[in-house]
């Protein structure tokens, strides 16, 4: 089956055909470091995450560049109220998503360009869009694009251009001038009263900084060329983010991007995640409860279309999936012994798998084929025999390397050594000597210090679990607010 996504343009699921085959490149419109980043912000970051292991694992070279858009009034307003210089507040809270990005095991982009490192190209562009007669400027420093020199404009949001009404950042008067239609938007900005002068930069049309859009169409054309493949984001920078990047590589005479994918948001009683509403859950105060895996898969589990209800019960039922999941390879590991990461990334993948994420990243119907692996493999391990630990093995391969196209094999690395290892090499020794004492104790029908042992492994938290093979003991993951 070929791969078919969901391309916002034209509102249906297509078939997905790069540019050059077996080459793919995505522009991904990355983070305005003005704060610390939420659970929103890694929804869109592990959604593409997926699709760009998807890509890989299908035999593709994918170049993701995911942008970093590090001047904005935002930024600027904040380090003002702070006191703190503004390309330090954007450095402050770039090395936060940064960290939060790695936490997950969301893997590095390409490229990771940063608005500010691109003004020679946005000013190029910004001169190619007055020479052909689709932007003019109202003052020094203020460059606008005209809409309506642009007939397809509203085309990628399915809009007309007189429903429209104008972004709030662009609307009112600049230099004492109107502009054209209220709709236009911002190409370049002149510097405001009181804002530092590092804040701006020397253009033809004057000194200013660059606005939001074309920053981005500026940096994929960098990067990507002319044309590319596949641009993505959040739900939310439809418009007017991307209808109005759309409209000025297209109007500069580019292809720009072929096929347009969108996330769907993490949502409170059906309102969008965000800080400007209050109800944003920072990373860092998530994953002071709970586990970077765990968060993963609360994430990923959803198709990335499909809006992601974030309740009291998501975190729970995510931690009991991943539980099962990451318990099931422990065990299997140590029956068959353990299983090369080459081996993992070479294997055939089953075929309701391929077939779920062929079907525009389908990770719900995926997941529903780990489990059908996850099931035979758990009971192929209470069955004893030989032939039963062959059949154990190729449900944990099958599991890990379905999991693994997630980033989330729960026997790589990246999640097995989760946390210091001298820690766990620690503990693993000091309760596996309590084990000892206690089969010791056992053996010896001194069943007073036997149960006296487990009790005291329980009560730091340690489960105790009795098989045909010995003890085994598990630390379970922290349930939220622990």
């Amino acid at each position: 089956m070929t791969l078919r996504l969901f391309d916002t343009a034209t509102r249906d699921v297509r078939d997905f055909a790069p540019l050059t085959p077996g080459e793919v490149g995505i522009y991904l419109c990355g983070a305005t470091v003005q704060a610390a980043p939420h659970i929103g912000h890694m929804r869109s970051a592990v959604a593409f995450d997926v699709l760009v292991r998807w890509l890989s694992r299908t035999g593709s070279r994918v170049t993701l560049v995911r942008n970093v858009t590090d001047i904005d009034d935002k930024i600027l307003a904040k380090s003002a109220e702070a006191g703190e210089p503004w390309w330090a507040w954007a450095a402050t809270y770039e090395r936060a998503f940064s960290a939060a990005y790695d936490a997950l095991g969301v893997l590095p982009p390409t490229a990771e360009p940063r608005a500010t490192g691109h003004v020679t190209d946005m000013v190029a562009l910004m001169e190619r869009l007055v020479e052909r007669g689709h932007a003019y400027v109202t003052g020094p420093g203020d460059v606008w694009f005209d809409v309506r020199s642009w007939p397809d404009y509203g085309s990628l949001t399915n809009q007309r251009l007189e429903d429209l009404s104008p972004a709030p950042e662009d609307v009112g008067e600049t230099s004492g001038t109107v502009k054209r239609d209220p709709r236009d938007f911002a190409l370049w900005k002149a510097p405001k009263p009181g804002e530092p002068g590092t804040a701006s930069w020397p253009t033809p049309f004057g000194r200013g900084r660059p606005g939001w859009h074309l920053e981005c169409s500026a940096m994929a054309r960098r990067y990507l060329g002319d044309t590319f493949d596949i641009h993505g984001g959040g739900l939310d920078l439809r418009f007017p983010h991307h209808e109005n990047e759309q409209a000025q590589s297209h109007a500069a005479g580019y292809g720009f991007a072929r096929h347009w994918l969108h996330s769907a948001w993490v949502t409170q009683g059906g309102t969008k995640m965000s800080k400007s509403l209050g109800n944003g859950l920072l990373v860092r105060e998530v994953l002071a409860t709970t586990s970077p895996a765990v968060l993963r898969y609360a994430l990923a589990s959803v198709q990335y279309r499909s809006m992601l209800e974030w309740t009291a019960d998501t975190v729970a039922e995510a931690t009991a999936t991943w539980e099962r999941l990451a318990g099931f390879v422990q065990r299997a590991t140590e029956r068959v012994g353990a299983v090369a990461a080459e081996e993992v990334a070479d294997a055939e993948l089953p075929t309701a798998f391929v077939t779920a994420m062929d079907d525009d990243l389908n990770v719900p119907a995926a997941l529903a084929a780990v489990h059908e692996h996850l099931r035979a493999g758990n009971s192929a391990l209470q069955d004893r025999t030989a032939a039963a630990d062959t059949v154990a093995r190729h449900h944990l391969v099958a599991l890990r390397a379905m999991l693994d196209v997630l980033g989330l094999d729960p026997g790589s690395p990246r999640w097995a050594d989760e946390g210091d290892s001298r820690y766990a090499a620690a503990l693993d020794a000091v309760v596996s000597a309590e084990l000892a004492a206690r089969a010791e104790a056992r053996a010896a029908r001194d069943f007073a210090t036997s149960d006296a042992i487990r009790d005291r492994l329980a009560a730091a938290g340690i489960v105790v679990e009795d098989s045909a093979d010995g003890a085994r003991w598990t630390l379970p993951a922290r349930s939220p607010g622990a």
